[in-house]
């Protein structure tokens, strides 16, 4: 089969336009090299009937015009499997941790169509996570999508990497069936220092023998951070499809990999959309969300980290990425500010699963009352705000007690905050956090003052009961 050959006409920031000469022709996605240089990597991005324009995936000062390129006739692929467990890799499956090159036993393509519908089985099982506000509040079914949403600074990632500490090393020591769990972790667009910092923190809890981790940090070209999160989907279908495993896949931050789109289709000239958005935000958000699901092989549980700008939730790319996620747990800023980690928003967070069909008739009842004594608590803060607390009837005095002690209940100390805080990590099965918040609302805890349920584990473990 004869390869594609061409030469560089144009070169605009990651994307360069390439004139085909002879009649072969790349086909969309097929990675160019040169001739002169192997360490140039190009990928076609869209055609026209002379002309490609490809994305620069390795350093554009390699490139000059006139320069000849030519087909390699394969997409872009990546080592997958056990040999790439415990390791850090970019988007070309080159690793990143100084330890060693990889095993490259096997090699996968970062594209693959969403699987039919007719394979695709849902988990009508709750993953527990150990986090009594998730579990209590939004629980999460396996092979789900779970966002975190929120500004800068509010913990999207302490709590990412929590809950990958905490499903990771907790099912995998507690799972009775014959499925393994793996990890997956995409760094889009992130911090370096929080690559390295999560790297660490996994090492030492005994996490990272059974986690990859693929990253394409902020100081990475746009046309890269686009293509990472496609790339660790790879490693997690290779898991589910092949392994027959259940995947947990961690994306960090997907409001980067809608920018870096955003700004590929900027250099590309296409006319923007909603926002000064690209026109094809939520083609390119649904073809990376379609791939993470559930089959009868295994399970892709997906966490991911939703950057929200200038703490505007409306945001047109976080929407688009919201349209798709069955838990919406959204972080506020003011709730941190009041010292309650997790700062989940009680009133804007959301669960596809709080039915009693999923959660159990004990479950969901301490959940409706809750929620009952939590709408009348927001409208009481303002009086209270106002005259205080003693100013409230003696029913109403008692009800927003209450209320006030599940909120501080929820609250808890983290296994990857252990240093900073220096309150040891805690992890509390959900039928126990559901158990003492029913305590709670029985009135039982009347006479306790509700700063003593701050940062505890158990009602059992702190002696309260």
């Amino acid at each position: 089969m004869n390869q594609c050959q061409g030469i560089i006409t144009s070169i605009n920031g990651q994307i360069a336009k390439v004139e085909i000469e002879g009649e072969a022709f790349p086909e969309l996605f097929e990675i160019l090299t040169s001739p002169e240089d192997s360490g140039v990597i190009l990928e076609v991005f869209s055609q026209s009937e002379e002309s490609i324009f490809v994305q620069i995936l390795s350093n554009p000062d390699k490139l000059y015009r006139g320069m000849k390129v030519s087909g390699t006739g394969s997409d872009l692929k990546i080592p997958v499997g056990q040999g790439v467990l415990s390791r850090v890799i970019d988007l070309f499956g080159i690793p990143k941790d100084n330890a060693g090159p990889i095993n490259q036993e096997k090699k996968m393509s970062i594209y693959s169509k969403a699987p039919p519908l007719n394979i695709v089985q849902s988990c009508y099982q709750i993953l527990e996570t150990g986090i009594k506000a998730i579990d209590f509040l939004t629980p999460i079914q396996r092979g789900g999508k779970v966002g975190f949403i929120g500004g800068a600074g509010v913990g999207k990632t302490i709590l990412l990497t929590e809950l990958m500490h905490n499903i990771t090393l907790q099912q995998t020591s507690k799972n009775t069936g014959t499925k393994s769990v793996y990890s997956v972790f995409a760094g889009v667009g992130e911090r370096i220092r929080e690559g390295q910092e999560l790297y660490e923190r996994l090492k030492q809890s005994g996490v990272l023998s059974k986690t990859i981790l693929v990253l394409g940090q902020m100081n990475e070209n746009a046309a890269v951070r686009f293509r990472v999160a496609m790339a660790a989907v790879a490693e997690a279908e290779y898991f589910r499809d092949q392994l027959k495993s259940d995947v947990l896949f961690f994306i960090d931050n997907m409001f980067r990999f809608v920018q870096a789109g955003a700004e590929v289709a900027t250099l590309l000239g296409t006319i923007p959309s909603e926002q000064a958005y690209q026109a094809t935000l939520q083609t390119e958000v649904s073809t990376l969300e379609d791939r993470l699901i559930p089959t009868a092989n295994g399970s892709i549980t997906s966490f991911q980290n939703v950057y929200v700008p200038a703490d505007e939730i409306t945001d047109a790319g976080v929407v688009a990425v919201m349209s798709f996620l069955d838990n919406a747990i959204v972080l506020s800023r003011s709730v941190a500010q009041k010292g309650i980690y997790p700062p989940i928003d009680l009133f804007q967070s959301s669960s596809s699963t709080s039915s009693k069909s999923f959660l159990g008739e004990v479950h969901f009842k301490a959940l409706t009352e809750f929620q009952k004594l939590l709408e009348n608590y927001n409208k009481l803060s303002h009086i209270v705000a106002i005259v205080g607390e003693e100013e409230l009837s003696a029913e109403n005095r008692i009800l927003y007690s209450r209320t006030k002690k599940i909120i501080n209940y929820l609250t808890q100390p983290f296994f990857m905050t252990e240093k900073q805080s220096g309150k040891k990590g805690v992890y509390v099965p959900k039928d126990t956090a559901v158990n003492d918040i029913e305590v709670i609302l029985s009135g039982k805890l009347d006479n306790i003052p509700a700063d003593k349920f701050m940062y505890l584990g158990s009602l059992a473990d702190a002696k309260i009961i």
